[in-house]
């Protein structure tokens, strides 16, 4: 006679467990877009802030809003994007026959912490970018390579995830 298995008494079929197994294996996925979307928000809200501050002393002043601004507001939401995009290369690594669970988990988990903290981190250079220009007009050029190093760190997340799945 053969021993009688938990899964057994539940009810729980073959295919069932497959199924769970696939569905947390994307998790990973969701896991990533989920906190570099929470980094690219938090970024973006602080970069963003400072942006309309830099235009209020403008319109105060009687000069023209920098439109430039935005773009240093927009810079954090990348990560998300590239979130998305590990996200689809862990969906695509997910077959019935090698699901990989908990390293699919681990690996969306980790990279998109890194995104997020990269997008937190590059939203605060973001704003000291926006309080630097608003209020000289200058150095657009380096303020944004700057915020590409900060960058870099989410790319280096992203290319890493990528070569371990």
């Amino acid at each position: 006679m053969e021993p009688v298995t938990v899964v057994q008494i539940a009810g729980i079929t073959p295919m069932d467990v497959k199924n769970m197994v696939q569905s947390l294996s994307m998790c990973g996925g969701y896991a990533a877009v989920g906190l570099a979307g929470i980094g690219s928000a938090l970024g973006c809200g602080a970069a963003g802030s400072a942006a309309i501050g830099a235009w209020k002393r403008s319109y105060l002043g009687n000069k023209p809003a920098a439109f430039l601004l935005t773009v240093f507001a927009g810079a954090p939401l990348s990560q998300t994007i590239y979130a998305m995009v590990l996200m689809m290369v862990i969906k695509g690594r997910i077959s019935p026959e090698n699901p990989q669970m908990f390293f699919h988990l681990t690996v969306g988990i980790f990279a998109g912490l890194a995104m997020m903290v990269s997008a937190i981190c590059q939203g605060r250079g973001a704003a000291a970018a926006c309080d630097a220009f608003g209020e000289t007009g200058k150095g657009f050029a380096n303020d944004l390579m700057v915020l590409g190093i900060m960058e870099t760190v989410a790319l280096f997340a992203l290319v890493f995830a990528i070569m371990v799945l």
